[in-house]
């Protein structure tokens, strides 16, 4: 009895050898192996083409239509930076400047979350519309359309809060620096449909004196505008429609009157864009 007990461990034993040769080689293989961290850097790109350039209730195509893209860099940390253009032709309409068809911007900032829910996003943004020649000289109250702003935001899930700060001269307007946009979104998307639905009410209200001068004509820039949004994924193509409408004044020589056509006008924008 006592032979036949020696002989089953000597053979569980010897059973237990090959899984322990087997685990070894497992560890061992695990520890060989190269683990690639993911990056901090992330790039990307968009491209979309839309049936009317609204920015901020007013049309910035004359009611046609536009093509847009761009290129962002995001780290890590929460920094990011980017460019984006569009074709334009609100300066050329208003006979600002000739042929100028291009909107290039510049940005960099920092996003993050905290507390859970909430977001923040600090940055700088420049508007630039470097093709056309100005008149010469530039009708009074007016300037060349750069534009720089600094911008803050909080969100909360899905609703945002934005403020845009201008630095100086705002879209053509001179001397109007303190002029702000105040922003209040919400985007919503509906769990899986690919679809999302958005709202927007904006405000934009100029300061200075070219501002001042303008409201005694009639032609006061500050406005408020409104947004209805509706998008659907297909496969990372996004189909978009949105309804916008802002109360710009249209009165004779009004900013936002140009070539007799309303630019703030209500109007339905379909769009079509994809990120990469």
């Amino acid at each position: 009895m006592q032979k036949t007990r020696l002989l089953i461990a000597a053979l569980g034993a010897m059973c237990a050898l090959p899984a322990l040769a087997e685990d070894a080689a497992v560890t061992k293989h695990k520890e060989d192996v190269h683990v690639i961290p993911p990056s901090a850097h992330t790039f990307t790109s968009n491209v979309g083409l839309f049936s009317d350039y609204i920015f901020r209730g007013i049309s910035q195509t004359g009611q046609k239509p536009a093509i847009q893209g761009g290129f962002d860099y995001a780290h890590s940390s929460g920094f990011y930076a980017g460019v984006w253009g569009s074709s334009i032709s609100w300066i050329s309409d208003g006979a600002l400047a000739n042929n100028a068809g291009l909107e290039l911007d510049t940005y960099f900032g920092f996003k993050n979350s905290f507390a859970g829910d909430f977001t923040y996003d600090v940055g700088f943004l420049r508007y630039n519309y470097p093709s056309g020649t100005y008149a010469n000289p530039i009708p009074a109250n007016f300037a060349k359309a750069d534009t720089d702003e600094i911008y803050g935001a909080l969100g909360y899930k899905w609703i945002t809060a934005k403020y845009s700060y201008s630095t100086g001269d705002t879209f053509a307007v001179s001397q109007a620096r303190g002029t702000g946009y105040f922003d209040l979104s919400a985007s919503y998307p509906i769990p899986d449909t690919g679809i999302t639905v958005g709202a927007h009410y904006g405000r934009q209200s100029y300061k200075g004196n070219s501002a001042s001068n303008l409201k005694a004509t009639g032609a006061d820039p500050s406005y408020t505008d409104y947004k209805l949004s509706v998008s659907k994924d297909f496969s990372g193509f996004v189909f978009g429609l949105a309804y916008s409408r802002a109360n710009a004044s249209t009165a004779t020589g009004a900013y936002y009157k140009v070539l007799n056509r309303d630019l703030g006008r209500a109007t339905a924008v379909l769009s079509l864009s994809r990120s990469f």
